[in-house]
């Protein structure tokens, strides 16, 4: 017998009523409902998140009603494509219809074939740079192809894919009626609507059935997919003769097709984005790259990485400047340089960017920071965000950062007599106006003999106000350690998994916390030139290591990457350290930049030896 616990009989009761129901509901990011009448009229509404009106029926009950569910997808690249046509046309003067530029373009291709595809759609990840040098796409199909095997699922057959299209491995069909359908992919399955053309030309299937197959596979329908099976293996072998054991190993290749299969039609659609994003990167990188620099300034970790390929690039990102900066990123014309935007400076509201290119358009550049304080609006344009363009160099032009900052209140100071005077409209002695540069106010003078700012200083305004260190990065002096002893931060993916690394950099935060046990742990914020990652210092860790972690002090760790979280869902990417130390900038100049020593880009197999290696030969020659 079993005393009866009165509270674990409420909770499984309570349990068993609850059980089925729906815990919580979302709305689809890009579904919209289609009826010929109010929607109201066949289905109930709701007010659901930031005002969004919903239907309470879910996407399943809404189309057994027979109305049309549609996904219209946004994508910021679309903007990022018409944002650089449109700098293309200002500072070139040319005007290009991207629907019509060639899909055979040899500057495109040989940018992809390098993989460098930063800011490309689809193609920007590490894995998917690394798959296109070995690819080296020469078509629109091989991009096609790409964007549909580059998942979890049809990534096994990437390898062969690009064995095939390089003449390294056979080109094989299971029966020569699959060629016309498969050529275009080396033989390889990659889309949906290849089953269906084989299943018309194979096996007799019409338009319809053909369809019916597409939509099982693409929804994974076992049961539909077992009614049509018998029609797909007996009809290759009636019409075309097909090995019926053949066809039945086919069939089990379609069913696992099902799990990843893509839409070739979604995939081109992706393909030609891709596409003409390489393009304008290809020929106007400097239009491209202010482009996406525009699109992504509110996302620090972006820009950062968007920045840095501007320095692959040979592109210089100069800092904001009050006469030469717009609200978005600038190309400076002919100079391969960019201006960095004002609406990306921190604290710099769009009013007072407004503000300051109303100025500049009515009566020219600043030449004088008198001009600037006279001519631009007080109550716009207001302390802090004077003292944030100071900080993120935008009046660099016009003295030293730290005495501009010394003399912030001489300048508020100036800059409100000045509005003050504009506002009365007073007349000087000598019957000058306020509104003309003969008013009665002395000079603007600075005081020089204020304190001095660090570098280090100087660079954390720039991370705090610009997201990034532009002028210069406070590693740039460690760079060659961290090169040789540590492993990038951007490079680390899911192949790190579980693995032990070396990682190094600056330490830009640190949260130090109580552990169950009562002892102080810490999680820290780690950033090299590029990336940014999280260290997770256990207690005993953290108590053998505590002053190394301070805030700005350039540090080097070991430890285990993970992206598993505490119930095994995956997460981003942290390192759980076992031991750390900080670097001496003395110890850090012991230590050589590596040399670059350039690989050949083509490794022959013993497939296809002596035609490789005659590539190889005129290639290094």
């Amino acid at each position: 017998e079993y005393e009866t616990n009165d509270q674990a009989k409420r909770v499984f009761d309570l349990a068993v009523q609850l059980e089925g129901t729906i815990r919580s509901h979302g709305v689809h990011a890009a579904g919209v409902v289609i009826a010929p009448d109010d929607i109201v009229t066949y289905a109930p509404l709701e007010m659901a998140q930031k005002g969004v009106i919903a239907t309470q029926y879910s996407m399943g009950p809404i189309e057994d009603l027979g109305l049309l569910k549609m996904d219209f997808l946004g994508l910021s690249n679309l903007t990022i494509i018409k944002n650089t046509l449109r700098i293309v046309k200002k500072v070139y003067g040319k005007d290009i219809d991207i629907s019509t530029i060639p899909l055979d373009d040899e500057k495109t291709y040989a940018l992809l074939a390098k993989g460098d595809t930063t800011g490309v759609f689809q193609l920007e990840s590490a894995g998917m740079k690394r798959y296109l040098k070995q690819l080296k796409p020469s078509e629109f199909e091989d991009i096609v192809a790409m964007v549909a095997l580059y998942r979890p699922g049809p990534m096994q057959w990437i390898d062969d894919f690009i064995a095939r299209k390089h003449g390294e491995k056979d080109i094989e069909y299971m029966h020569p009626a699959m060629e016309s359908s498969l050529k275009s992919t080396y033989g390889v399955i990659v889309y949906q609507e290849q089953v269906m053309q084989i299943s018309k030309d194979m096996c007799g299937f019409s338009g319809g059935q053909a369809d019916t197959l597409r939509k099982a596979i693409g929804k994974k329908d076992p049961a539909v997919l077992a009614r049509l099976k018998n029609d797909f293996i007996e009809g290759a072998v009636k019409k075309v003769k097909a090995d019926k054991g053949v066809m039945y190993k086919f069939w089990e290749q379609l069913e696992d097709f099902a799990a990843y299969c893509f839409n070739k039609s979604h995939a081109a659609c992706y393909g030609l984005i891709a596409y003409q994003t390489a393009y304008l990167k290809a020929h106007y990188p400097d239009a491209f790259m202010a482009a996406l620099m525009t699109s992504d300034f509110d996302n620090t970790d972006r820009l950062a990485i968007e920045i840095d390929e501007c320095k692959h690039l040979d592109i210089k990102v100069l800092p904001p400047d009050v006469n030469e900066s717009f609200g978005e990123f600038a190309v400076v014309p002919g100079e391969n340089k960019i201006r960095f935007g004002l609406n990306a400076v921190k604290n710099v509201g769009a009013g007072a960017v407004e503000e300051i290119l109303r100025a500049r358009e009515e009566e020219g550049s600043f030449k004088t920071l008198d001009s600037y304080l006279s001519r631009v609006n007080i109550r716009i344009s207001n302390r802090k965000t004077i003292e944030s363009l100071i900080k993120s160099g935008a009046l660099d032009r016009f003295a030293d950062r730290g005495v501009l900052l010394n003399n912030l209140d001489n300048l508020m100071a100036y800059a409100s007599r000045k509005q003050k005077q504009q506002d009365s409209g007073q007349t000087d002695l000598f019957g000058g106006t306020a509104n003309n540069q003969t008013d009665i106010l002395p000079k603007l003078s600075l005081d020089l003999s204020g304190d001095e700012f660090p570098m280090r200083e100087r660079l954390q305004w720039e991370r705090e106000l610009l997201g990034i260190y532009l002028s210069q990065h406070p590693l740039e002096q460690y760079q060659a350690f961290l090169d040789r002893k540590s492993t990038p931060l951007a490079k680390l993916d899911e192949n790190f998994e579980n693995k032990t690394i070396p990682v190094g950099g600056l330490v830009s935060d640190v949260r130090e916390i109580i552990a169950k046990n009562g002892q102080k742990m810490a999680f820290v914020r780690l950033s090299d030139a590029v990336g940014e990652i999280e260290l997770v210092v256990f207690p005993g860790i953290y108590a053998q290591t505590q002053e190394v972690w301070q805030k700005d002090n350039v540090i080097l760790a070991r430890g285990k990457a993970s992206s598993r979280g505490q119930n095994g869902t995956r997460g981003d990417m942290k390192i759980i350290v076992n031991e750390a130390r900080e670097i001496s900038l003395a110890e850090a100049a012991t230590v050589k930049p590596k040399r670059q020593v350039k690989k050949p880009e083509h490794k022959p197999t013993s497939a296809n030896n002596s035609q490789a290696s005659k590539r190889l030969y005129i290639r290094l020659m």
